[in-house]
């Protein structure tokens, strides 16, 4: 694992600090306790597209069911008072060990999501990545995020619109390019069905329903989105505009990428000039292909349970990746959900992970107050857990701290 201490103390939560906290968040203890914080404020279509996975849900289980599988073995009577979660990826250092992962539509979840999730990650110093589905131009994210903030695209598929991404987001100002590959086909989204959401977004009595009965997200987040930029549009699929939400042209934007191969991600390689990260994998063997092309780290992903149920959560993934990523950053998303997942992990052999849902409910719940304090209550977890796990510095967790069970 590639990570940094220093000897300088990183305090824990101040006394008091929830005192100050918007009404909102105050009962907001971890991050279990924002998804149904969010299930209140959301319209059930859109918290449904949010919160669903795949089919019968039995990869979206296992991401979390996981962590479980491994305890701790503590050491104790270890001076501690020094740790600190500050961590070195890719040459660039972070104020934690965790970043947000790309999740498209969050304007959708919170007024300007995308820019309450981007500068209350470039606040704390940790990755936020936007998604190539969001609906805020890249440009206004790079702005607000020019330090942490990395970019997700989904590969078009001709060369010229290739290039064309790629030079608009390097122009935005991106360091970080991150390339989603496990997306061959629209996955079987069966629960979005259930809740009455759609790819395109399509206006209906049941959707006008379930908004008038949320009244804070109908005025806070859609009237205030409409009145301020009019009709939300997929702002960076490509070199331009996409298309708005409600177009019929939505599945051809993100549709069938079953011709995509190995030799795009050389292309993209070859005209990226910045740190190229490839997303989506559970194969070792795929590991290895990612460093052979060139790629600066990868994602251990099964895209949170949403592409194709019963894909190996990555963190059962992550000890043969570990050892086939060469030079490359190892990071991994999918089910984090405590500072004791995210040690488990960096024990295991990740350099870096990742979370979405959670951070996707605090900006619904709260915008950008909301994901700070889902922030700052995982990085308050890590820091507690060192000092009871008897580790002084992240670079000291190893997999022998850890037991299956």
């Amino acid at each position: 694992m590639n990570h940094t201490t220093t000897r300088r103390p990183q305090q824990g939560p101040a006394p008091g600090a929830r005192r100050h906290l918007p009404a909102s968040l105050r009962g907001i203890l971890s991050l279990g306790d924002l998804e149904p914080a969010a299930k209140r404020v959301l319209p059930r279509p859109i918290f449904g597209y949010l919160q669903g996975g795949v089919e019968d849900n039995v990869s979206l289980a296992a991401n979390t069911a996981a962590f479980r599988k491994w305890m701790f073995r503590t050491n104790v009577l270890v001076d501690v008072s020094d740790r600190d979660q500050r961590t070195a990826l890719m040459g660039v250092e972070y104020g934690a060990p965790f970043g947000i992962a790309p999740m498209g539509l969050c304007a959708l979840f919170a007024f300007e999501g995308d820019l309450a999730l981007a500068r209350a990650a470039e606040a704390a110093g940790i990755p936020f990545v936007l998604s190539g589905a969001s609906l805020t131009p890249m440009e206004k994210v790079a702005a607000a995020a020019p330090r942490c903030g990395w970019f997700q695209a989904y590969i078009p598929g001709e060369a010229a619109h290739i290039e064309g991404l790629v030079e608009r987001v390097a122009r935005a100002g991106f360091g970080t390019l991150v390339i989603t590959v496990d997306t061959a086909t629209l996955a079987n989204r069966e629960s979005n069905v259930r809740v009455g959401f759609s790819t395109p977004l399509r206006p209906s009595a049941r959707l006008a329903w379930d908004g008038l009965t949320r009244p804070r997200w109908l005025a806070g987040t859609l009237a205030r989105t409409l009145l301020k930029h009019g009709m939300p549009h997929f702002e960076n699929a490509g070199a331009g505009r996409g298309v708005p939400i409600i177009s019929r042209s939505v599945v051809r934007q993100f549709g069938l990428r079953d011709h995509l191969s190995w030799k795009h991600l050389e292309l993209i390689r070859s005209m990226w000039q910045g740190k190229l990260v490839v997303k989506g994998l559970t194969s070792a063997d795929d590991v290895r292909r990612a460093e052979q092309v060139g790629a600066d780290g990868v994602v251990l992903s099964n895209h949170g349970g949403r592409q194709l149920d019963g894909t190996l959560p990555p963190l059962l993934a992550l000890p043969d990746a570990a050892r086939a990523k060469g030079g490359m950053a190892l990071m991994l998303d999918s089910g984090v959900r405590r500072g004791t997942d995210v040690l488990k992990a960096l024990a295991l052999g990740a350099d870096h992970v990742f979370l979405g849902r959670p951070m996707a409910y605090a900006a619904a719940v709260g915008g950008e107050a909301g994901v700070a304090h889902a922030i700052g209550l995982l990085r308050d977890e890590i820091h507690r857990d060192l000092a009871l796990l008897g580790v002084p510095s992240l670079g000291a967790l190893r997999s022998d701290r850890l037991i299956p069970v």
